[in-house]
């Protein structure tokens, strides 16, 4: 069973409160990693290969498997369950989580989900986040007494910063191919994944290809994604933006197109 399985599809705000505690000596530990589907995020890949000491490419080849959705047909990594009857996560053992201070950011957020939609605002459509609970029949979680907000489980779980790296890429979810459009193609979902999750190989591409001579990026840009993944994650957005033609988010240099073929 997947988590979304047991979604109760009811949008909460921050202050929705409830009761939930996880520990070592409750029934259900670690049952909650087991048959689960994980999509992982830009910033998830970035604390996890650094935790394990991997490159981008050789993480998600060891521990990923692309997706790709159907309604958006965006290429997605999603988390590899183990082999073993018990399809784990590969980080969980007995004893609890081996990479718990880097854990992605949907195992901090849970029990409860996150969200993101769109709605008519007075200047156009405005996304929105909503919050709601999981709630799955092995769980026990719910029985426990500690009391907590939806605000106050962010915070303790350190989850705000995941949220705030991952956010405009999250948005970029929200897009769908339109009727009577075509698919992404291949050449679009390639850029697309390594962009978002690749970001090594992403990083490499800019510096030591023809990419900065067809466009035009400022030396700071170009320092902070040399040295940072977290602004590397922010330009991978706006290159998936300028690939999928969503919005004019690079400009080309006046000589381009002498390199255009070559980058």
């Amino acid at each position: 069973m997947s988590k979304m399985d047991a979604v109760v599809p009811t949008k909460l705000s921050l202050n929705a409160k409830f009761r939930f505690r996880c520990h070592k000596g409750i029934k259900c530990f670690t049952h909650c990693c087991r048959r689960i589907e994980i999509l992982l995020t830009p910033y998830d890949i970035v604390r996890l290969k650094k935790r394990l000491d991997m490159t981008s490419s050789a993480f998600l080849d060891a521990y990923t498997e692309m997706r790709i959705d159907d309604k958006s047909s965006h290429p997605l990594a999603i988390l590899k369950m183990s082999e073993d009857s018990e399809h784990r996560c590969p980080f969980v053992t007995d004893e609890g989580c081996t990479v718990y201070t880097d854990r992605p950011a949907s195992c901090r957020y849970y029990p409860i989900g996150q969200g993101t939609f769109k709605k008519e605002g007075e200047k156009g459509p405005v996304e929105e986040e909503f919050y709601f609970f999981i709630k799955e029949p092995h769980c026990y979680g719910y029985h426990e007494k500690k009391a907590w907000t939806i605000e106050s489980w962010r915070k303790d779980q350190e989850v705000d910063l995941y949220d705030q790296v991952n956010r405009d890429w999250k948005t970029l979810q929200l897009r769908k191919n339109l009727p009577g459009h075509p698919e992404l193609s291949e050449d679009k979902q390639f850029q697309f994944y390594m962009a978002s999750y690749d970001l090594d190989r992403f990083r490499n591409y800019i510096l030591e290809s023809n990419f900065l001579k067809v466009f035009d990026i400022d030396e700071d840009t170009v320092s902070r994604i040399r040295d940072n993944d977290i602004e590397l994650i922010q330009f991978g957005v706006r290159y998936i933006k300028y690939v999928m033609m969503l919005e004019e988010t690079l400009k080309l240099r006046k000589d381009a197109e002498k390199y255009r073929k070559k980058k």
